[in-house]
């Protein structure tokens, strides 16, 4: 049983391709035309599809997806593995549920808090009785590179650079150390007052960047990029019956 997994996020377009339980692979979109998902399902032949978008896609590729394959759109009425006790559950987004979905999937009946490095940073507490009690979002690193370029006169917009030192010594490493040192104190800054109310728990980076960040932090920290992907199989699963 083959499964197709689509992310579409602000920044890119991803695809995760599943047989059975076992990940076998990603692809970044070119692009999120109804020619580019037909290609998918013509090469890979999935049985299941399930779709993640934030973004206005095309609608015609929900339509083409439920002709050719037994298809779920995430939204706030899919059947989740956990519960939303927060105020508009249908606020949501859709990779935030992704997220929390996985965390019960492969950590159950324990605390879990998941960060996820996209466009923002999403910050996602699930507690050990599956529900998820909400979190923060704060801006992700590209942004803030290109916040401080656009909304001064003559700060660069500079790139990501994981060799920066702490202590910038011109302007370019100054941004550099100030977004990517800051969104390492941030998160671990974050972890400390976790683990102040709620004691022991697991913690879940992901994203293109989990890495990295994964490497400077104090705390154990469990670094899986294709995160978001799991938890999408996971509510395939639950909705694809």
């Amino acid at each position: 049983m083959t499964t197709l997994c689509l992310d579409f996020g602000n920044t890119r377009l991803k695809a995760g391709i599943f047989s059975n339980d076992v990940f076998q692979e990603d692809l970044v979109l070119e692009n999120g035309s109804v020619a580019s998902i037909d290609t998918l399902l013509k090469k890979y032949q999935p049985q299941k599809t399930i779709l993640s978008s934030v973004i206005a896609h095309d609608p015609a590729i929900e339509t083409l997806l439920s002709s050719n394959t037994s298809f779920h759109k995430l939204s706030s009425n899919s059947k989740l593995n956990f519960t939303t006790p927060v105020s508009k559950p249908e606020t949501i987004g859709a990779d935030r549920l992704a997220l929390c979905a996985a965390a019960v999937h492969f950590y159950p009946g324990k605390n879990n808090l998941v960060i996820g490095l996209g466009s923002c940073i999403t910050y996602n507490f699930i507690d050990e009785r599956h529900q998820f009690l909400g979190g923060a979002i704060s801006p992700g690193m590209e942004m803030r590179f290109k916040s401080m370029h656009e909304y001064t006169a003559k700060l660069p917009l500079v790139q990501k650079d994981y060799h920066f030192p702490i202590i910038g010594y011109d302007t370019k490493t100054n941004l550099q150390s100030g977004v990517q040192a800051g969104i390492s104190f941030e998160i671990g800054g974050c972890i400390e007052l976790y683990a102040e109310r709620y004691g022991n728990f697991n913690v879940v980076l992901t994203g293109g960047d989990a890495g990295y960040f994964a490497r400077h932090l104090k705390n154990k920290i469990f670094a899986d990029l294709k995160f978001l992907f799991k938890g999408l199989y996971a509510i395939s699963e639950a909705n694809n019956c």
